[in-house]
């Protein structure tokens, strides 16, 4: 059984930082793109980072350069999501998921990530 499992989610000011962690368990872990979504409820889930199966190919959404870094640890089976300079238009439900690739190419279709943790809450107040 596939379980990922996020954590370090919470409430922030706005400026603020937060570390996103999720690990990950029964696939081996380096064989697998790593990506963060995020979900505001009545919007489509949006892709904000991917990190290829060694962490030296790395991808962001144009909305969060600058202020958040993906990493990875495969030593751990961990992923994590360091966001700095938090904004209001951050908040949002934020899932990790596996990709069925070594690579993230240039695709953010959710249906290519066949594993998803459950998600992981950040608000980030004004």
């Amino acid at each position: 059984q596939v379980q990922v499992v996020e954590s370090g989610g919470g409430l922030v000011q706005a400026g603020g930082s937060l570390r996103l962690s999720c690990t990950a368990s029964g696939l081996t872990f380096e064989d697998h793109a790593m990506g963060w979504f995020r979900q505001v409820p009545g919007k489509e889930r949006e892709g904000v980072s991917c990190i290829n199966y060694q962490g030296d190919r790395i991808h962001y959404t144009d909305s969060v350069k600058g202020r958040f870094t993906i990493s990875r640890d495969n030593a751990k089976n961990t992923l994590y999501l360091q966001m700095n300079s938090l904004k209001p238009e951050d908040t949002a439900m934020y899932y990790c998921a596996a990709k069925a690739t070594l690579g993230c190419y240039s695709s953010w279709l959710t249906d290519e990530f066949p594993y998803w943790g459950r998600g992981t809450q950040v608000t980030v107040s004004s």
